[in-house]
């Protein structure tokens, strides 16, 4: 008999005799994503990677031969989902398209991972490998290391932002024509991306713009195949036209002045998404520009290599950043961000979760947990953070089976050792990291 033929009557026999890969937990605090209120002394059947049942430990019935776990005192919540990264280009602090390796891209979703980030978004930066990549993650949908989903290559206009950065030019496509923007979303459409970016920059007048014209181009476009479009932008007036337009989610803050009324009601009209705020992007230009406490933090310290922590500590580099333009205005634009997210929660506009991680000083994993203790620091209560931070970024991205943890969906969870409803920081206390009903950290 040939072993595909075996593999196959295996799994039927699976299935008619209730044979499973069944594992336990019992005995935590669950934050489920999905309620209000955490369900204390709770258990959770995982049987094949999926939440089969969940409830209260006294009326748990554990399968036999269940593998059987006990998370006493601890808490455990979704995943963290992540809306807007960038996989693969850096490597010690140098970005270029010719770091984008299969070792590179492991080496971070493996980080990521660890740090509770359990499915990540990568905006437009990638090479074709992360759609193989992609593809054999959802072979089983049951990864070792964080789910990928992608855009792929995002647009700019003809010499515009990012494609001016250092080692970027080819990375995204630069459109000068609305033929040009169907040829190519059809061809992302063609490799099934789950997302379309457009950078919408100038860096405060110094790069080339795309048009207006050019992004309701790719806004209609990219709907006709089915595809939602989240944007690169920093101001009020390009949010507001790119929303009228269609635009699905705002991939930064608005960050020259206040978000307002008009922007709030157009977003609400449209169903737009604040789909990530990334403000640990913005606290990323002014934070190593000084010895900032973080540096000696063993949480920070094993996200980077030991080069890049001995640079992040190094007087010159600092004096280095602290020279940059973007350092001067930076803390301005981050406070803006701050107060721009709290507007846009507190109104009632759908909020995802985002960082920006990837590019040199954004560092994978760290800045995902940093994310969450600079939204509570813009005023959002921790309820509201884990909830954008997961049920909200599976609902943007259309993940239906990840975000809660429920029964049906993936068992994609972090155990904590502290309760992080009391205090944001305690999504740090990281106990194990779950994807797919494995626990992989």
């Amino acid at each position: 008999m040939k072993i595909h033929q075996k593999l196959i009557l295996s799994a039927l026999f699976a299935v008619c005799y209730g044979w499973a890969e069944t594992t336990v937990l019992k005995n935590f605090t669950l934050i489920d994503g999905a309620s209000a209120k955490p369900l204390a002394n709770a258990a959770m059947i995982i049987v094949d990677g999926r939440v089969n049942w969940v409830g209260p430990v006294a009326d748990l019935k554990a399968p036999a031969g269940a593998q059987t776990v006990d998370v006493a005192g601890k808490f455990v919540m979704p995943g963290i989902i992540n809306l807007h990264g960038h996989l693969g280009n850096t490597v010690d602090l140098a970005q270029d398209p010719s770091n984008f390796t299969r070792a590179n891209v492991e080496k971070q979703l493996k980080i990521y991972a660890s740090y509770g980030v359990t499915t990540m978004v990568s905006m437009g930066t990638e090479k074709p490998l992360i759609l193989d990549m992609r593809a054999e993650q959802r072979r089983t949908n049951r990864p070792s290391m964080t789910r990928i989903y992608t855009a792929l290559r995002g647009f700019t206009a003809e010499g515009g932002y990012p494609s001016t950065v250092a080692g970027m030019k080819g990375v995204p496509y630069e459109v000068a024509s609305v033929a040009q923007v169907q040829k190519d979303v059809a061809e992302l459409a063609a490799q099934k991306v789950d997302i379309v970016k457009i950078w919408v920059e100038d860096h405060l007048g110094k790069d080339r713009k795309i048009s207006l014209d050019l992004s309701k181009a790719i806004i209609e476009n990219a709907h006709k195949n089915g595809l939602k479009v989240a944007a690169h932008v920093f101001y009020l007036e390009d949010a507001k036209a790119l929303v009228a337009a269609g635009l699905n989610g705002l991939a930064h803050s608005v960050r020259d002045k206040p978000v307002d009324d008009a922007l709030i009601a157009l977003m609400k009209q449209h169903g737009a998404w604040q789909s990530s705020a990334t403000l640990s992007r913005e606290y990323s230009t002014f934070i190593f520009a000084e010895a900032s406490p973080m540096l000696n933090d063993p949480f920070f310290a094993r996200a980077v290599t030991a080069k890049d922590l001995s640079t992040f500590k190094d007087p010159a580099f600092q004096k280095r950043v602290a020279a940059e333009p973007d350092t001067a205005h930076g803390r301005a634009f981050f406070e803006m961000a701050k107060k721009n997210l709290k507007t846009l929660v507190d109104s009632g506009v759908k909020v995802g979760f985002g960082t920006d991680t990837g590019p040199p000083r954004r560092v994978p994993g760290y800045f995902e947990q940093l994310e969450l203790e600079l939204m509570a620091e813009a005023g959002l209560t921790p309820q509201q953070i884990i909830t954008i931070a997961t049920k909200n970024s599976a609902e943007f991205i259309g993940a239906k089976d990840l975000g809660t943890l429920e029964k049906g969906k993936w068992a994609d969870m972090v155990v904590l050792g502290k309760d992080p409803l009391q205090n944001i920081k305690n999504t740090r206390t990281i106990e194990s990291v779950w994807i797919g009903g494995t626990k992989i950290k």
